[in-house]
């Protein structure tokens, strides 16, 4: 194995992008960007029935829209090519085929009834469902009837038996297995093609992989791949397991978890900010020293230690993650939140797909009202439906402030005054207030909030002069009138 530090993320392309394997990838490349070593993008497409068209492409758009980037892989080459299993099969076929040779494998001919059979009176007797290794030592005159007979074989490891196959895992410790619970299991299919755990020692060896940085649901497939190992002669990496990523009622991450938004891609389209992703997306099952909690990309890379990956499950905290991004969001310049915001407005159909520049700069200034309370640019639509409606809604807090006895007085003055405005804008707007104070004599609460519910609903929101402006005059004069 080689010195440098090399480790690589290998998705199969049978979805899209998820939270899960996003991390896993991240992990991988904090790593491999700390230790100054290489970060390889590896497609594991063997099992062609499940991938999906536009699988691989929407992997590596993410990735790249989250902040990472690579040094080998399927779309910029390597020395180590090819890097998408299905071109990789004469490699694995050499590989096969010396375990053959050496007794270390064989030949199974078994068909999957007669499996599912073998595998139901097992559990029957409650005994751990395991190949019975019926196949095991069938000479070569059993191979050539079976093979008259029409059955392809695929091809089963010989696991050795009475043995423990232990690691050092960089999160976990010391974790071991032993063989006699793992059963000889198949490396090739009987179309031909590899199974992952064969494809990915191989690949690892070959690519000559250090560590192998993955998610706890691979750990099982770990001592399987050690054996492929040493029968091969072959040093193995170093593996680690991360643990699970968990909801908020502490159950497992699953796609079909509708509660939790799993799909990068859906993060791009409601508008989040991809280094506010990569932040959160690095703390699931990584803690800093220290309290602080938002970090570059540059300062992840310079403090990351892999001894600080979490022993415990990573909590998904959906509050957390509107908060994180909600930070980010308020420190990017406005045209970053335009560009994430805008095309939820026109998609809720409150602004034009096409706009005069005067429409263009009325929607910038409704965005940059509301940046400071967004968590993501879809947040935009319900930020400012208010601006949108002829007629305001108003909870209990509302009605009670606008059924005070000096409201009619301070209304009417402020309708006095706006009206007489040639110029509606924020700073004319706030002259006008500063004229009701004078002629009512109401200040403070007495004055502001009356005149915020009349016109917005609300009793609490951004800056009511601006948001006033935006309204524009012939839209507060309704709303004034209406209360009055």
């Amino acid at each position: 194995m080689a010195n440098e530090i090399r480790v690589r993320y290998a998705p199969s392309p049978t979805g899209h992008l998820h939270i899960g394997n996003a991390r896993t990838a991240l992990f991988n490349y904090l790593f491999a960007r700390n230790q100054n070593g290489k970060f390889i993008i590896r497609i594991e497409d063997t099992d062609q029935k499940r991938n999906i068209e536009g699988g691989e492409q929407s992997q590596l758009k993410y990735l790249k829209w989250l902040g990472m980037d690579w040094d080998e892989g399927v779309d910029i080459g390597g020395e180590y090519g090819p890097y998408r299993q299905s071109e990789r099969n004469d490699i694995y076929q050499k590989y096969y085929n010396e375990l053959l040779e050496n007794g270390k494998a064989y030949k199974c001919y078994c068909t999957p009834e007669e499996l599912e059979k073998e595998r139901e009176e097992q559990v029957a007797r409650n005994e751990n469902p395991l190949y019975s290794g019926k196949c095991r030592h069938l000479t070569p005159e059993d191979q050539k009837r079976l093979e008259e007979e029409g059955r392809e074989p695929s091809i089963r490891f010989r696991v050795p038996e009475g043995q423990v196959f232990a690691w050092d895992d960089m999160v976990k410790g010391n974790v071991s297995f032993e063989s006699d619970g793992i059963g000889d299991h198949v490396i090739v299919k009987k179309d031909g093609i590899p199974t992952y755990n064969f494809a990915v020692t191989v690949d690892d060896h070959l690519m000559e992989i250090s560590h192998v940085l993955r998610g706890d649901d691979h750990i099982s497939n770990t001592p399987k791949q050690l054996m492929i190992y040493d029968a091969l002669g072959w040093e193995r990496p170093t593996f680690g397991h991360m643990t699970l990523i968990v909801n908020e009622s502490r159950r497992k991450l699953s796609k079909r978890d509708e509660s939790i938004i799993q799909f990068i891609e859906q993060y791009e389209e409601l508008g989040y900010i991809p280094e506010a992703l990569f932040n959160f997306i690095a703390l699931l099952g990584w803690s800093p020293e220290g309290e602080e909690e938002i970090f570059t990309r540059e300062e992840f890379i310079n403090i990351f230690d892999s001894s600080r990956l979490s022993k415990s499950p990573a909590l998904f905290d959906k509050q957390k993650l509107a908060w994180m991004n909600n930070q980010y969001m308020k420190k990017i310049e406005l045209d970053r939140v335009v560009e994430l915001a805008l095309p939820h407005l026109v998609k809720a159909g409150y602004v034009k797909e096409t706009r005069t520049e005067e429409e263009n700069t009325w929607a910038r200034e409704l965005i940059a009202l509301n940046q400071e309370k967004m968590s993501c640019g879809a947040d935009i639509v319900e930020l400012s439906e208010l601006f949108f409606t002829d007629i305001v809604s108003m909870d209990e807090e509302a009605k009670e402030i606008i059924s005070g006895e000096q409201v009619p007085e301070v209304l009417a003055a402020f309708l006095h005054e706006i009206e007489s405005l040639e110029s509606f804008t924020a700073d004319e707007i706030k002259k006008a207030v500063k004229a009701v104070q004078k002629s009512t004599g109401h200040k403070g609460k007495n004055l502001f909030m009356p005149i915020r519910v009349a016109t917005t609903g609300q009793t609490h929101g951004p800056d009511l002069m601006k948001a006033i402006e935006l309204l524009g005059k012939e839209k507060v004069n309704a709303r004034v009138m209406n209360i009055i």
